[in-house]
């Protein structure tokens, strides 16, 4: 059965964004559907089963309507509408794109690109600690840096404070060489990834000179008391216990923490308790505490790297 999507409120730049670079983006939909889509003027042509042929049409009148909003597609969007269509929720990526998060050094609009996203975004606006819990690539560390810099931005904190486990099974730096941010920096590569898309890189420097911004690892929080600060405690599930509670104790007045992990990638040694899987156990009914869990759903890299996640998933399952 053929159907004809007609395109008569669409620009051709719209219907060109929808298309792709060389069509990838209608090869994702022909892939997804096992069917021919082809392109004429101000029409598609579908060649598919009837039940599926409203779904096809849905997915891409969906797509249509975000570039109308002066959105550019990407395949990730495609997939991800993909998926929301699957499972009649095709509705909420509409709400998605209205919430502005930031913008980039660039001027790229950042915005929750899931469900789960969306989850952990308002979960970071009502709670003082938020644990952001998933695969890689689901965004929690980039967005961590995100919130903790718009809050800096707007003068609802002082500074902000990253830190990490520096190593796998604690903080045994000192067989490294050089000193101590040069031993520290490249397990903090992400954080600082996100903080140059955010600020650039001269303004990030200028920050972390001026003490604004602190990047430390783990153990150098011990003692202190963090106040109008935004602390990030990322790759959370390779803490002990005893480190776990030694960091959330360390909030101050007017302090937001969010803890980032992934209990799948444990890196401690054998028989050592996860002080992220501990906490998951302890604090699941602490008031001003919230646990936002993200799903290969959630990822918004590289297409293959959710088919990954979701092999490894039922492996373990």
């Amino acid at each position: 059965m053929k159907k004809t999507i007609k395109l008569d409120n669409y620009t051709i730049d719209d219907v060109k964004n929808l298309i792709g670079y060389h069509e990838e983006n209608i090869k994702i939909l022909e892939d997804a559907f096992k069917t021919n889509i082809i392109i004429r003027g101000d029409e598609i042509v579908v060649d598919e089963e009837e039940e599926s042929i409203h779904q096809i049409e849905e997915v891409i009148h969906t797509l249509l309507n975000l570039i109308k909003q002066g959105k550019t597609i990407s395949k990730r969007d495609v997939m991800y509408t993909l998926k929301l269509s699957e499972n009649h929720n095709i509705k909420v990526i509409d709400e998605l794109y209205k919430i502005q998060i930031a913008k980039t050094i660039n001027g790229k609009l950042i915005y929750p690109k899931t469900i789960g996203q969306r989850t952990y975004y308002q979960a970071l606006k009502h709670n003082d600690v938020v644990f952001g819990i998933g695969p890689a690539g689901t965004g929690k560390t980039y967005l961590a840096v995100v919130f903790a810099i718009q809050a800096l931005k707007n003068n609802e904190v002082k500074r902000i404070v990253l830190t990490r486990p520096a190593v796998e099974a604690g903080e045994n730096l000192g067989f490294l060489p050089g000193d101590l941010k040069e031993k520290v920096d490249p397990y903090l590569r992400p954080l600082y990834d996100a903080l140059y898309d955010m600020l650039g890189l001269e303004q990030t420097e200028r920050l972390i000179e001026k003490g604004t911004i602190e990047i430390a690892p783990l153990a150098y929080m011990r003692g202190r008391t963090l106040e109008d600060a935004y602390v990030i405690l990322d790759e959370a599930q390779n803490t002990t216990d005893a480190q776990m509670k030694m960091f959330l104790t360390r909030l101050g007045f007017n302090s937001k923490m969010i803890i980032t992990g992934d209990v799948t990638q444990i890196d401690l040694p054998k028989g050592v308790l996860s002080g992220l899987k501990r906490a998951l156990h302890l604090l699941k009914d602490v008031e001003g505490i919230e646990f936002v869990y993200l799903t290969s759903l959630d990822v918004v890299r590289h297409p293959v790297v959710q088919r990954i996640v979701d092999r490894y998933e039922k492996a373990d399952d």
